[in-house]
């Protein structure tokens, strides 16, 4: 018999924690929650203080008395689910359930899962934090007061399996409201005039920047051909050298948000695989003689502040390994405002422990994790790195030409890490060579190039992560279940890893903006957020929270169910016969996307994936239309001729149906590692990159 019984929400975590403990404790696993509302009801007493009503959840029977059975047979139990609001509620529940006394040190936390962390955290049990509980009740009921009033209308209304939710709502808004913006975007054009000077046997670049001395956009090809006429031979003066010192700080350690991020950016994982991995990571993985260890904090945080022992100890490998200038001279620890404080930042258990020396232990994705969250922590303890900036100014006939360089004197943190941007562009060195005024350098051909303004690029999962945290919307926990939402209920596709709105969706978020627009409101959901911390912080009471925002709900809702129009989402004729029976084909939304379907469902069970036309003529024949299609083997999409096979035109870009304004060949949309380029096929034109 045990003297102690430690609950934990999963067997990895109890396996890891069980190691450390010794063979007075019992550790199992709850699998989770094992009450919660009920999925066929509110749940919700909203004239009794909007008190929730608790069941067990289904199929929790069997865990459940495995834990009862447990628990008599225990002098003592310990509830250690995740130290967040989701693992207060979960001890609390299990409180319930097993006749714990809530104000008893019951409840141990710890942000990582190691030796020391779990014997410390045992030695300082602490009561049941009744506002985290309080907080996580809030938004459960909250986001069943909107999902179960909402949804049942857009059920009556529009079509069944629909649902409307206080963040999910906001991020498909956003991705509609970016998606009028493309569409009502018109392209402005402007050229580059850009060449190479020589200086004795140094060859550098410098583009045009202006006329008598004040700076000039280049807008259409007549300006750049008066620019050109205005050059007298191509002998030009170095008017001005100007150098500068600068820093460059180390980005901080990670937060939940900015983890899926760089991890989308870096590693090109979406943002469910980066939590799922990281989740194994901080759970514990088998480590050789050293057995199962914890090799990350807790990857649900909003904090980047990092504990005394955890900097120390980075700190001196630091210093051990590059030298003493290379550590940073202050502690860095700053946390936000919002910041789960109790938290830290996502970082490795112990800095030393080196991705290389785990490699062989890990996974492919797990080890790139796990180097990408080393690496940042250990650079964002480091010293700046220090750029030598060189900007010169050459002038021809009152034309200026400007050249930059720049080079890393000392790399600091660089040596470690180097965050990516939005671009996926790295800083590297452009060395200029060694230039005094009144100097002569001599340019080569000038290479004008005509642009066009892009519009501004649809989100990404990781841009869409980013908007909603800068706006305030939702928490850590929330993002990777809204990303999922959206897409499950067809209100967003995917296409090239970007959010593209369904007309589903628009119909959803139009209804919802038009009768409750209390609930898509980014800034009233983002102010509802921070009345919700409030709650955790103990500061508000989560009845009065829930009451205000209730009480302008309800009358939206009750106008709503009385004028809200039905919406008829007809199926669209496909514009075909069904080869089976005769009957017209529709087109259908299914779980992975449209599809053609007989309209004598369900006598007629015959469907077939639809060729999809992407709006250009074919190039090559120029009677057909350039359709998308895959590839039998790995179905990677390849665009044909709807001829086919009188005509064999394909092509692995996507055309886009512009021809090139240098040479009239095919422009198509060339896919790159961090986002599109437009180029012609025939000669070296191209536009910018889109991210």
């Amino acid at each position: 018999m045990s003297d102690y019984l430690v609950i934990v929400e999963s067997p990895a975590k109890a396996k890891t924690i069980e190691k450390y403990l010794g063979k007075k404790y019992k550790v199992i696993a709850s699998m989770g929650h094992v009450r919660d509302l009920p999925k066929s009801q509110m749940g919700i007493e909203i004239e009794n203080n909007f008190t929730p009503k608790y069941i067990t959840i289904r199929g929790k029977g069997p865990v459940l008395k495995d834990l009862k059975t447990a628990a008599k047979k225990a002098k003592k139990i310990y509830l250690a689910a995740d130290p967040d609001r989701e693992g207060e509620a979960i001890a609390w529940h299990l409180a319930h359930t097993l006749n714990v006394d809530t104000s008893s040190d019951c409840r141990v936390v710890f942000n990582e899962i190691t030796k020391d962390a779990i014997k410390e955290s045992f030695k300082k049990p602490r009561s049941i934090n009744m506002d985290l509980v309080d907080a996580q009740q809030a938004r459960r009921v909250l986001d069943r007061l909107v999902g179960y009033n909402i949804s049942p209308l857009l059920w009556k209304k529009v079509k069944k399996g629909l649902s409307a939710g206080r963040v999910q709502s906001v991020a498909v808004r956003l991705i509609i409201e970016r998606e009028k913006e493309i569409q009502a975007f018109v392209p402005e054009e402007f050229w580059t005039l850009k060449t190479e000077f020589v200086k004795g046997k140094d060859v550098f670049e410098a583009s045009f920047y202006g006329m008598n001395g004040q700076k000039k956009e280049l807008e259409n090809e007549e300006q750049v051909k008066e620019v050109l006429e205005k050059l007298a031979a191509n002998a030009f003066s170095v008017e001005n050298v100007s150098r500068k010192e600068r820093k460059r700080n180390p980005a901080l350690p990670f937060t939940t948000s900015s983890l899926q991020q760089e991890a989308a950016r870096k590693l090109n994982m979406r943002a469910k695989k980066t939590m799922m991995l990281a989740q194994q990571l901080y759970e514990g993985i088998e480590i050789g003689k050293e057995g199962t260890v914890g090799l990350i904090t807790y990857m649900r945080t909003d904090s980047t502040r990092i504990s005394e022992t955890a900097q120390t100890e980075v700190r001196s490998y630091i210093e051990g390994k590059y030298g003493s200038s290379f550590v940073s001279g202050e502690k860095r620890k700053e946390a936000k405002n919002n910041a789960q404080d109790a938290h830290e930042a996502i970082r490795p258990s112990s800095a030393l422990r080196k991705p290389d020396d785990l490699k062989e232990y890990l996974s492919r994705d797990q080890y790139r994790l796990y180097k990408l969250i080393w690496e940042r922590f250990v650079a964002s303890q480091m010293a700046p790195a220090i750029m030598d900036t060189v900007t010169a100014t050459l002038t021809n006939n009152d034309v200026q030409f400007r050249a930059h360089g720049s080079v890393v004197k000392f790399p600091g943190f660089m040596k470690v890490y180097v965050e990516s941007n939005d671009d996926g562009v790295e800083e590297k060195d452009r060395m200029l060579p060694p230039m005094e005024e009144g100097e002569t350098v001599y340019s080569k051909d000038l290479e004008p190039k005509q642009h066009f303004t892009q519009p501004p690029p649809r989100y990404t999962e990781a841009r869409l992560v980013k908007t909603l945290e800068e706006l305030g919307i939702g928490r850590p926990s929330t993002y990777v279940p809204t990303l999922e939402t959206i897409q499950k209920r067809g209100y967003v596709s995917l296409d090239n890893k970007r959010f593209v709105p369904t007309e589903l969706g628009g119909i959803v978020i139009e209804l919802i903006l038009e009768f409750f627009p209390e609930v898509i409101n980014i800034e009233f959901t983002a102010n509802m957020e921070s009345s919700l911390d409030e709650v955790e912080d103990g500061k508000a009471e989560w009845v009065k929270v829930v009451d205000n925002f209730y009480q302008g709900f309800e009358k939206h809702l009750e106008k709503a169910e009385k004028e809200m129009r039905e919406v008829e989402i007809k199926d669209e004729p496909a514009g075909e016969d069904c080869e089976e029976c005769g009957s017209p084909m529709v087109f259908k939304m299914g779980r992975y996307g449209k599809f053609m379907a007989c309209s004598n469902f369900p006598d007629c069970r015959n469907t077939k994936p639809i060729v999809k036309e992407i709006g250009v003529d074919c190039p090559k024949c120029g009677e057909g239309q350039i359709i998308e299609r895959r590839s039998n083997k790995k179905k990677r999409i390849f665009y044909g001729c709807s001829e086919y096979p009188g005509c064999d035109f394909v092509s692995w870009d996507k055309p886009i149906g512009r021809k090139c304004p240098k040479c009239e060949g095919m422009l198509v949309e060339k896919k790159l590692k961090k986002g599109v380029q437009v180029q012609c096929v025939s000669c070296d034109y191209e536009e910018e990159q889109q991210v």
